[in-house]
């Protein structure tokens, strides 16, 4: 594959990372339009910057740390984790298409205002949980709560559990993933908490949250 094919397949990605290192911790459930207009900045400017598959490669690993929560994937590969696809996550990778988009039209192009209204808009909180087992069903049927102290939260939404992909690394044979939706008003988006995974086979898996310090 050539750099410029790589580059633009790297590009393709930049809609389903995680978003950029905004300085500014907790999740904001209620953005203005000017934070929502610099959100989409912080995930643009480190784009535009780019030159090669490497340079993008290496932006989106190091935006795809400020909203995941649980096992590090460079230090643990099949730790349990989950990246949270917040409004702040969501325009930043907005800001990071943007770059593409423009880079690949050779003129400036920015999103809808729609699009961001829409983002600021959302009630609910996207997660992508990534996780390790045994066999390539272990995730089916998965559930998931947030537990926020005495606190217990359901999702409004979960969505169908991946089939299990080989794992390369050391430790359990299979990884899978799957979502889960989470209304703002029913969590505390500044406590401690812990996303408790149950397996059908009676496995249950812990992710820590700091949620106060996810943007």
């Amino acid at each position: 594959m050539t750099g410029c094919k790589q580059l633009a397949s790297l590009l393709g990605l930049v809609g389903v990372l995680a978003a950029g290192n905004s300085g500014v911790w907790a999740i904001d459930i209620n953005l203005s339009s000017d934070e929502a207009h610099k959100a989409l900045e912080i995930g643009r400017i480190p784009m535009e910057k780019t030159t090669s598959p490497e340079d993008v490669k290496k932006v989106l690993q190091q935006a795809s740390l400020a909203t995941r929560v649980g096992a590090d994937p460079e230090k643990n590969p099949c730790g349990a984790s989950a990246v949270l696809r917040t409004k702040r996550y969501r325009l930043e990778a907005f800001g990071r298409q943007e770059a593409a988009e423009s880079k690949k039209r050779k003129t400036d192009v920015r999103m809808p205002e729609e699009f961001i209204q829409k983002v600021m808009d959302m009630p609910n909180m996207e997660m992508d949980v990534q996780l390790c087992g045994d066999d390539e069903y272990f995730a089916e049927g998965a559930l998931i709560e947030l537990q926020q102290g005495s606190k217990r939260i359901k999702p409004i939404d979960i969505g169908k559990a991946e089939r299990g992909r080989k794992n390369e690394s050391s430790g359990p044979a299979f990884r899978s993933r799957f979502t889960a939706l989470f209304a703002y008003e029913q969590f505390d988006p500044t406590a401690s908490s812990v996303f408790v995974v149950n397996l059908q086979d009676g496995t249950e898996i812990r992710i820590p949250a700091e949620l106060s310090k996810v943007k």
